[in-house]
């Protein structure tokens, strides 16, 4: 595939990623938690509803982000999944307190969670009734399931992330080969004020390399 003309790739777009999209539900399940089970003016509304907005804002400016710095899109995802992390101790913490139990991820229940957050196209719609109706051992564990598909997803791009950074560098690689392209085109790579061993011959700076 031929590189795209200049060197900002496109970026944005988040809302097609799959982490973005189970990370809104968690925080739209969590933010019905907190108003059902939760007394107004407990602390852990406030720690839970942040953990859960910084995972899902932190996909939005990491996506936003990644067209002019991989090394922010990276640690902006890694920030996501820590914040996911932090609110699935918090949902564990709700259960062990509550005296109730964490399902097996081979039960029944877990399995159909996780069936149903598999789905394309899967929305807060979708978990609404169980969020809204459903008693505190439930609604916790649903987002607990929600919560480990997201990280499964965060992990992957983080993986991908890391592939990518090695593959093709950064901002200033792709700076770097944008302007070779465009020196090329123009025929500066050859002639010009520019040596043919590419390296800048300004007076005061010999043998200077260009980058």
């Amino acid at each position: 595939m031929p590189e795209q003309p200049g060197f900002i790739p496109p970026h944005g777009g988040y809302a097609d990623l799959l982490s973005y999209q189970k990370a809104e539900i968690v925080f739209d399940l969590t933010h019905c938690y907190c108003e059902r089970f939760l007394r107004r003016g407990d602390r852990t509304i406030d720690q839970m509803v942040q953990a859960a907005r910084s995972g899902k804002q932190n996909i939005v400016e990491a996506s936003q982000a990644s067209g002019t710095s991989k090394e922010m899109e990276i640690k902006l995802t890694n920030v996501a999944r820590a914040s996911l992390e932090e609110l699935l101790t918090d949902y564990r913490d709700q259960l062990r307190i509550a005296d109730r139990c964490l399902w097996d991820p081979g039960s029944r229940q877990a399995l159909y969670v996780r069936k149903l957050g598999a789905r394309p196209g899967v929305s807060y719609a979708d978990f609404r009734e169980f969020a809204e109706t459903r008693p505190l051992e439930v609604v916790a564990n649903i987002a607990i399931c929600l919560i480990h598909q997201a990280n499964y997803l965060l992990d992957r791009q983080l993986r991908r992330l890391e592939e990518d950074f090695l593959r093709n560098g950064g901002l200033r690689e792709r700076m770097a080969r944008a302007r070779r392209r465009t020196w090329a085109g123009s025929g500066n790579g050859t002639n010009g004020t520019h040596g043919t061993n590419g390296t800048d011959n300004a007076p005061g700076l010999p043998g200077a390399q260009v980058p």
